[in-house]
């Protein structure tokens, strides 16, 4: 059973970014998931991993389309996703570090990414990139 599902509210209308959205809310639901069958410490490291990886990823699109097409505010959202970042990659590090408490702060930092990040930064410019075309 997943904790978040994807819905309308989430859409960007930007093809990429809502694929790439929907791949964040799966490896969200497949730690939670983990955690419900009493097996979140066993795959933490490698969802926390790919999390990492996909953010990087994830990321660099969203900077690309924001920095191609003169987004004013593209300092601030850089930011934003640095400070992402730096928090998932704090994750791993009390993970491998052998804090038992992880996978529980990790599904909070996603949560709260999906919903705040989502639902208030990437929702400011989408509105701009599909008036310049970007679907």
């Amino acid at each position: 059973m997943s904790l978040l599902m994807w819905d309308a509210r989430y859409t960007l209308n930007i093809a990429e970014i809502d694929r790439q959205h929907q791949k964040l809310f799966a490896l969200f639901n497949e730690l939670y998931e983990a955690m419900q069958q009493g097996h979140g410490n066993e795959v933490i490291d490698d969802v926390l991993t790919r999390v990492v990886d996909y953010t990087a990823y994830h990321f660099a699109t969203e900077e690309k389309l924001l920095h191609q097409y003169g987004y004013a505010e593209e300092a601030a959202h850089r930011a934003e996703h640095a400070k992402l970042t730096e928090q998932a990659k704090a994750l791993v590090h009390k993970q491998r570090s052998g804090n038992a408490q992880v996978a529980i702060a990790t599904l909070k930092f996603l949560c709260d990414w999906l919903n705040n990040h989502i639902l208030g930064s990437d929702k400011k410019f989408a509105p701009f990139l599909i008036e310049k075309g970007v679907r």
